[in-house]
């Protein structure tokens, strides 16, 4: 089971595509998977043919798990998967697209690492791993594995200390984790849902953000009549209806336009540094009937306001079908989520971690507003939140950030372009 997606622990194999004694080429498709966040496509990452599939269809897999075995000719596919090990072929299981280097031809199942003195004796690690742990003087006994079955493969070793040092770095203080607040007592009419993947991994990230991110909130209210007006302008020729522009892309093109001005939001915690990036990454909050996805817009500063709209319709559709691909969802530097749509005025959102800002767009409410002549009259107005990650944004960020934003809503012909 390879990771399919950035936060994938274990995936369900819904469909296999292939079956005992196919020929497979790299890149084929094997088999469809759920992950946490949509389902994807599992390729060949090598050619040969399927000389066994291990794993019922429906079933709930950990990364790493053997689904199946590729054979070159003259081999013989096991009756059962190994236990402790992985059949792999071409580079290791979890390596495959990284160009890690493991490289075995044929099919290997994994070794226990038994020639490995000391305490690495008891570490399961690749041939590769082994060698550099044996290089380095790295203790593999205080190494997580990332590999099939938690083998210890070469990725885990990059900035690994030497010696002791890495027991003494991976070894914390020991604390109890809070207990679990059990619900209600089930009654014989109630009815118990099991958490899919993706409701499982929500509810981690979004646990974690909340707990471990200082989050702080500002909001702002904004003037949505000229973004009306224009969105009434545009679409009366906009013709066909795939390319009528909506609310939200003129909030998605104006959220990037924004960061532009505004850097210090499009930025990341990392320890000991802030890293600010360069391009605006937009991950755009989608509903779906079992969670929250949130694709992204890549370089989103350097694309037209059409742009912006088509591709956010292409997204939503895909991820309602849970057709994206991985990378689709990776990356993201800032997220906008809009519950307007859902007669949501007002709202706070958790931080999408490792960004530092989530935006929260409220909807369009008509009520009475004093103009600038001090008269009382009919105006539109919304409501924009942004929760702001505060080892990494002051109070008075967030709001320069808020003002720039203020801008352009209101002034919606200056980011047409």
């Amino acid at each position: 089971m390879p990771k399919l997606s950035d936060t994938m622990t274990e995936g369900t194999l819904l469909k296999w595509l292939v079956k005992v004694g196919d020929s497979v080429d790299v890149g084929d498709p094997l088999a469809e998977v759920e992950t946490d966040k949509a389902t994807m496509e599992m390729v060949a990452f090598d050619e040969g043919t399927v000389g066994a599939l291990y794993v019922k269809e429906g079933t709930k897999t950990a990364l790493g798990e053997t689904l199946a075995v590729l054979l070159e000719e003259g081999e013989q596919a096991p009756e059962q998967p190994p236990s402790g090990g992985a059949i792999t072929v071409g580079k290791e299981a979890g390596e495959a697209d990284t160009g890690g280097g493991d490289e075995t031809r044929g099919t290997e199942i994994a070794p226990n690492s038994e020639q490995v003195g000391g305490n690495a004796a008891r570490a399961k690690a690749s041939p590769l791993a082994r060698k550099i742990a044996t290089a380095q003087n790295i203790d593999l006994s205080a190494i997580t594995g990332s590999g099939p079955g938690g083998r210890i493969v070469k990725r885990d070793l990059e900035g690994a200390p030497a010696g002791n040092a890495a027991k003494q770095a991976s070894a914390g203080p020991a604390t109890k984790p809070p207990a679990m607040i059990s619900p209600a007592s089930a009654t014989a009419e109630d009815q118990r849902i099991e958490l899919s993947s993706m409701r499982a991994i929500i509810a981690e990230r979004l646990l974690a953000s909340k707990t471990q991110i200082p989050h702080f909130y500002l909001h702002v209210e904004m003037d949505a009549e000229p973004l009306m007006g224009l969105l009434k302008q545009a679409n009366i020729t906009a013709g066909e209806k795939s390319n009528k522009l909506t609310i939200n892309d003129v909030i998605l093109k104006a959220a990037a336009s924004a960061a532009v001005a505004e850097p210090r939001v499009n930025a990341s915690f990392d320890g000991n540094a802030i890293i600010q990036y360069a391009n605006v990454n937009l991950s755009v909050a989608i509903a779906l009937d079992d969670g929250l996805v949130t694709p992204v817009i890549r370089s989103a500063q350097e694309k037209s306001l059409l742009e912006i709209s088509l591709e956010v319709k292409d997204l939503a559709q895909r991820a309602r079908s849970k057709k994206l691909s991985p990378d689709e969802f990776s990356g993201g530097t800032l997220t906008v989520s809009n519950l307007g749509a859902y007669g949501i005025n007002s709202f706070d959102a958790i931080i999408n971690p490792p960004q530092a800002v989530i935006l929260s767009i409220g909807g369009i409410v008509k009520k009475p507003i004093v103009d600038s002549e001090g008269q009382i009259v009919a105006g539109a107005r919304m409501d924009v939140g942004i929760s702001c990650d505060h080892r990494v944004v002051d109070g008075a960020v967030g709001a320069s950030y808020l003002a720039e934003l203020k801008k352009r809503i209101e002034n919606p012909a200056s980011i047409l372009l």
